[in-house]
């Protein structure tokens, strides 16, 4: 047994440090593994060389700064993990490694009226045809992470009566799918792990204060504050989309009026454009259209940009975030409607917190939410797993470098 503030207790700490790291990036150079973990490099140097001696990490050569460095990312072999994002239309499911790497990846579209045994039974089929593609064991699935277009609740793991899937309401899909796959699933929201997988991948990166914001059927917010995804006690923290706009304003689904959303979702403002585009437009084909100068188009993607940007200037007044990130179809718009987000930005935050803003569109597109089911898999993981199966033991009484 390790007795605490031993020399090899602070061993092991160090070298769950160092994983820790490394599991989070995806891969670092041992100069950044020191920088990020306050260790030395000389320590460094040796837990690496430890590490991989144990196969818990693979070591690649590189360049940092036009100098020679290594690259140290955990083992290909170490893990696998898998994402499943539940959409208002679509099923997406992908398989990575422990290195960061996507291995395989898989959409199709899903009946959003269907019964939610049935949503759950088709991810089942899709991950193990993918596994099965894959040529990985199931026993080398660490974990699943879940994202579910609604609130979960903390206590509970159901799914909130207002989640854009008919029917869901009260569903636990943590235990449907650990039931089903039998390996540790994580669920959150979908605009969590869109926050997540644009941190981890994409227009996030370096940021440690940010939103997410999603404009689809329904529109979220998924928040980071210092570096960690932001749920709030009762798992609901970044309903955005239920901010009230308009006390007078159309009646929203969750029975306010006047909200977010019923500005700037797809299910309101589509009908805008029916007399023009007829009733089967979609947003994607709003956003094209718009970008090709069709006016009308242009006029609703603009409308929506102001709107979201009264959503962020709220944001900036609470949060102070350092950078909103566009996602969703509406992303592809560009500067049609970022610049009418910065322009409401602008009028309505406090001019400080607005100067501290960048707004930016997502660059993970469709892929951002189940990337961020992986990234959730890899920031729920414990360590001592990969250490404990990979690492060697000191021997007893054996002194164990720092």
């Amino acid at each position: 047994m390790e007795t605490p503030g031993s020399q090899s207790s602070l061993h092991r700490a160090n070298l769950e440090r160092v994983v820790r790291a490394v599991r989070m990036a995806g891969s670092l150079t041992q100069a950044e593994i020191a920088r990020s973990t306050g260790l030395s490099a000389a320590t460094v140097s040796n837990i690496v060389r430890e590490l991989k001696d144990g196969g818990t990490v693979q070591v690649t050569p590189t360049s940092a700064g036009g100098r020679r460095a290594r690259s140290v990312s955990l083992a290909d072999d170490a893990g696998t993990v898998v994402g499943v994002d539940f959409g208002h239309s679509h099923l997406r499911v992908a398989v990575g490694n422990l290195a960061h790497q996507v291995l395989a990846e898989e959409a199709e579209p899903i009946d959003v009226d269907a019964s939610a045994a049935e949503g759950f039974d088709r991810a089942e089929r899709l991950v193990k045809r993918l596994l099965d593609a894959t040529g990985i064991p199931r026993e080398k699935v660490i974990g699943v992470g879940l994202g579910v277009p609604g609130p979960i609740d903390v206590e509970t793991g159901a799914l909130g009566s207002t989640a854009i899937l008919p029917g869901w309401g009260g569903t636990r899909p943590r235990e449907e799918v650990a039931d089903r796959l039998g390996v540790p699933v994580h669920v959150d929201n979908d605009a969590n792990l869109g926050a997540l997988g644009e941190q981890v991948w994409g227009s996030g990166r370096g940021a440690r204060d940010l939103a997410y914001i999603k404009i689809a059927s329904g529109v979220g917010a998924g928040l980071v504050i210092s570096g960690q995804i932001y749920r709030g006690p009762g798992g609901t923290a970044g309903e955005i989309g239920h901010i009230t706009l308009d006390e007078s304003g159309p009646v929203c689904r969750c029975g306010n009026r006047g909200c977010l959303e019923t500005f700037t979702a797809a299910r309101y403002v589509l009908p805008l454009l029916h007399s023009s585009h007829g009733p089967g437009v979609t947003m994607p084909e709003v956003v094209r259209l718009a970008r090709d100068g069709d006016p009308g188009c242009r006029r609703v993607v603009a409308d929506i940009g102001r709107h979201i940007g009264s959503g962020v200037a709220s944001l900036c007044n609470l949060l102070n975030p350092s950078r909103v990130i566009l996602g969703g179809d509406l992303a592809e718009a560009g500067d049609l409607v970022l610049d009418p987000v910065r322009d409401s930005v602008a009028r309505y935050a406090i001019p400080s917190a607005a100067r501290q803003l960048t707004v930016v569109p997502g660059t993970l597109g469709g892929r951002a939410e189940v990337l961020g089911a992986l990234a959730l898999v890899l920031s729920e993981m414990g360590d001592a797993t990969l250490l404990d199966s990979s690492a060697p033991a000191v021997p007893a009484g054996a002194a164990a470098p720092v």
